[in-house]
């Protein structure tokens, strides 16, 4: 299977953004890719709240969604949506953060709302509440494929291991980790926690991202890291897409998750213990 990442730097506009992101899709299809995956925010980035709850949409009423699954029907591809930021029902007016997983038919194999909120304070200047405009997921999910079981995450969920863990105990073979990558912390821990979490569940690690400064119609604009990633089960670098946008392509050999974890079948060995108290 060849799997072409996606790379993007979009604004707090999706209907501006969306022509950006066919063109890459399909530049990633004419590359042979099979399976084509997109990052975070995939229709807007933004920090403005007012503004983003102007523009985005319900799940379905979305129009970056639905070009995208067109795109995969009219190419029949597997695609990602790494994820978009939807409307909701939510009484206090939160949105979703959502990834999903397109069939080649165009149907939602699989949906994933992000976990764990990146509430942090990187510097005095940089400081990120994601819980306030966005409501955490609490379902981990697998999807099955013809090609491979693939375990869905996003972006500051790679700080937490045990999701992975469990994704990997699941069946997991390849697990997706679409990103927005802070540049301050993608430039320290990005390539190491993506490595790790691939050498840790015996996984590819596919992690498209966004890249360069995130222009806002109102607002200061954001910074992201770019360096999309595909890493191999025993944690070598397969592709990395630097800071550009555009597509990069990484060829995978499934033959390569049994052998990591016949070599280190971690995932066989835990045990239970006790302690710290608290």
């Amino acid at each position: 299977m060849r799997a072409g990442l996606v790379q993007l730097t979009v604004t707090d506009d999706p209907a501006a953004n969306l022509p950006e992101t066919v063109a890459l899709v399909r530049a990633a299809v004419a590359g042979g890719a099979g399976f084509v995956l997109t990052p975070e925010c995939t229709n807007a980035l933004g920090s403005d709240r007012a503004r983003l709850r102007a523009a985005l949409h319900r799940e379905e009423d979305d129009p970056t969604l639905a070009a995208l699954r067109d795109e995969a029907a009219r190419a029949g591809i597997w695609l990602l949506v790494g994820s978009l930021g939807l409307l909701t029902g939510d009484a206090d007016g939160r949105f979703a953060n959502r990834s999903f997983l397109i069939a080649p038919d165009g149907s939602i194999a699989a949906r994933y709302d992000k976990i764990h909120m990146f509430d942090v304070n990187v510097s005095e200047t940089e400081v990120y509440r994601e819980s306030a405009g966005y409501r955490p997921g609490n379902r981990a999910v697998l999807a099955q494929t013809p090609f491979a079981t693939l375990g869905l995450t996003v972006c500051y969920d790679v700080r937490f291991p045990h999701l992975y863990r469990r994704l990997a105990q699941g069946g997991a073979q390849i697990i997706t980790v679409p990103a927005a990558f802070n540049h301050i912390t993608g430039a320290a821990h990005w390539e190491t926690l993506l490595r790790a979490r691939a050498i840790e569940t015996g996984c590819f690690i596919l992690a498209p991202a966004q890249t360069g400064f995130h222009a806002e119609t109102e607002g200061k604009g954001r910074r992201t890291h770019g360096h999309s990633l595909a890493i191999a089960p025993w944690g070598e670098i397969l592709a990395d897409a630097g800071t550009d946008p555009g597509v990069t392509f990484a060829d995978l050999d499934l033959d390569q998750v049994a052998k990591a974890r016949a070599r280190i079948p971690s995932l066989l060995h835990d045990r239970d213990f006790t302690g710290p108290d608290p």
